[in-house]
């Protein structure tokens, strides 16, 4: 696996990093009684995304919550070196999963650093993210904390997710950032308007979230039953009525594409990310092994000009029926 850099401050990373959310929470059922199993499967896939060289692993406090971090800090115990580790903070939930806002405020960053240093066993985060921004909190002042946890070696790099082009530049004024990770597929294509061009004028990496569509764009999901009943994908808008049946109309085609060139759909979507730059590094995420092979594989897929030309004719900006988020989700991007 090759490596990219992220931002100009010296991060290097695996071209592939995995997400590991969904481990622990969202399209995971949190009283599942093959939890034991689960867990044992979501560390044996982190293990083998480091064999693979797959090496970059993005977390957050918030899923589980607070469990995801354990759950990986418990996989990487013993190789702690090998890692590029990312985790978030600001997205507040209790411990019994409710939703508290967004805080940004410094006393906050700090108790969330050191609260996700605990949980993942380690001295130090290599890349740390405000996980959305805090309307109510200057990004200064945010930023501001982070640079001291940076100076205190709690903390190597720093990021933002889901932060709008003004805020990315005040946030860069404060302190280098390495990397912005927001939302980008060939569904979810916005970033291309005004945060790219910003984050690369500002030497700032891009670490794309939801690669595959949250998993639309595998091909695995044909009807709304799909989905286990409280995957929480059921509220998005993409993944219902109407919206989903034209949503599969996207899919079909991307998967002739893919016939065409040999490989998987998934491995065509990101291997298209890939082919969009050396500074974009996606985090697909997945907790089974057979999955994190498949995804592995889209690195070997070449893709031609006239290849990407007929994706950008398949999958335009805008081309997904429904927003990225619910309501009151979309009030915390871009922020």
């Amino acid at each position: 696996m090759a490596t990219r850099r992220l931002g100009t401050q010296g991060l290097a990373v695996s071209e592939l990093g995995l997400g590991c959310m969904g481990m622990s929470d969202f399209y995971t059922a949190t009283d599942s009684p093959d939890g034991a199993r689960s867990e044992k499967e979501s560390i044996a896939t982190i293990h083998r995304a480091i064999e693979l060289g797959i090496t970059f692993l993005d977390t957050a406090d918030m899923y589980g919550p607070f469990r995801n971090e354990e759950l990986v800090g418990r996989a990487i115990h013993d190789r702690r070196d090998k890692v590029v580790l990312a985790t978030k903070f600001g997205n507040v939930r209790g411990e019994d999963g409710s939703y508290l806002g967004i805080n940004g405020s410094p006393e906050y960053v700090r108790k969330a650093c050191d609260a996700s240093l605990r949980r993942l066993k380690t001295d130090v985060i290599d890349l740390y993210y405000q996980h959305r921004v805090d309307r109510a909190t200057p990004i200064e002042e945010t930023v501001g904390a982070m640079a001291e946890l940076v100076k205190a070696g709690k903390v190597r790099y720093l990021g933002l997710s889901e932060a709008s082009p003004a805020t990315i530049r005040r946030a860069q004024a404060v302190h280098p950032i390495s990397a912005l990770q927001t939302e980008y597929s060939l569904w979810s294509r916005e970033p291309e308007d005004e945060i790219l061009p910003t984050v690369r004028e500002l030497g700032i990496g891009f670490v794309p979230y939801s690669p595959l569509g949250r998993g639309f764009l595998t091909g695995r999901f044909r009807t709304i039953d799909d989905l286990p009943a409280d995957d929480y994908r059921r509220n998005s808008p993409r993944f219902q009525g109407a919206n989903f049946r034209k949503n599969l109309d996207l899919v079909k085609l991307v998967e002739q594409l893919a016939t065409e060139k040999g490989c998987t759909p998934s491995q065509l979507a990101l291997a298209w990310l890939l082919h969009r730059g050396d500074d974009i590094v996606p985090i697909p995420g997945t907790k089974r092994v057979r999955y994190l092979e498949e995804n592995a594989g889209a690195r070997d897929v070449r893709l031609t000009a006239q290849d990407m030309k007929r994706i950008d004719a398949i999958a335009p900006v805008g081309v997904a029926a429904g927003s990225r988020y619910p309501e009151q989700g979309m009030k915390t991007v871009n922020g």
